[in-house]
């Protein structure tokens, strides 16, 4: 997909799971909104995946380590046709595949996730056993930037650099916000990127929700030989929606009925925009 087309994908994307938080009553609002660029770069342009053969060999690996936001990934993988999109209705019923965080019992999904801190362990992995096969795939796995206090992401990231894993990217949501208020009130991660530039790793600094920048990005790498690299997204939370954007509140919030039309009336006045300067051709 070309960048215009991306970007109504993602717009398109937001309204999706806003339609499934709000039917099951449930989900993680502002992070899905947040990483839906990410996501949307990710499925839509850059990684070598098949719907129809989810566990090809030579597929690109991804894994959602910031678990409890998946709703923007069960919103792309049935759009993409993983599973048919009428099972998004069932997200968070009783016996549906579809829970609150990633089911490695749904095609498209690497490994189950939720507990915070333990997806990059198991991504430093897959790049390795690419490496000793001499595969091609690369790995990806998208953290949230409150994770960043689990100690295992730290020793994740160590033994990334050690083993020269220039196959694996981390991704950073960093949207500064998490259930109990801004990362820097929690737990101050700042300097982040000097800290993964020490652990041995290329950062790359970006506006997260800048879809070209996203493209440019993944497209670039490796950009060093020998060395995995950082995405740091720097995010909004919520974004896309203006009444959700950068406010705590919403990183668990369910939106009522007059907030959901609201919302789904400025995400299809931004499609739309998107749609009319893609035929445009600007």
């Amino acid at each position: 997909m070309e960048i215009r087309a991306l970007q109504a994908k993602a717009t398109q994307i937001r309204m999706d799971l806003l339609q499934m938080i709000a039917q099951a009553q449930t989900g993680h609002t502002g992070g899905s909104l947040s990483n839906t660029d990410i996501l949307t770069a990710l499925y839509y342009r850059v990684m070598n995946i098949d719907p129809a053969q989810p566990k090809a060999q030579d597929r690109d690996r991804f894994i959602l380590s910031k678990g409890h936001s998946v709703e923007s990934l069960w919103s792309i993988l049935a759009d993409r046709g993983f599973f048919p999109k009428e099972e998004l209705a069932t997200f968070s019923k009783f016996g549906t595949k579809l829970i609150g965080h990633p089911n490695n019992k749904v095609p498209g999904v690497e490994m189950n996730t939720g507990a915070l801190g333990h997806g990059l362990a198991v991504a430093v992995g897959m790049a390795l056993a690419a490496k000793k096969d001499g595969a091609a795939y690369r790995t990806y796995c998208l953290m949230g930037d409150g994770e960043q206090a689990e100690g295992s992401v730290w020793e994740a990231a160590m033994a990334g650099a050690h083993y020269k894993l220039d196959n694996l990217v981390g991704i950073i949501d960093r949207n500064r916000l998490q259930i109990s208020g801004t990362t820097e009130d929690v737990m101050g991660l700042d300097p982040l990127e000097d800290k993964w530039t020490a652990f041995g790793w290329h950062v790359v600094s970006i506006d997260g929700n800048d879809m070209q920048a996203l493209v440019e990005t993944f497209e670039a790498i490796p950009a060093h030989e020998g060395k995995p690299t950082l995405v740091m997204a720097n995010t909004v939370k919520g974004k896309g929606v203006s009444f959700a954007e950068n406010v705590p509140h919403w990183h668990h919030h369910v939106p009522n009925q007059a907030e959901l039309e609201k919302a789904l009336a400025e995400l299809a006045a931004a499609f739309d925009n998107y749609e009319q300067k893609g035929q445009a051709g600007i």
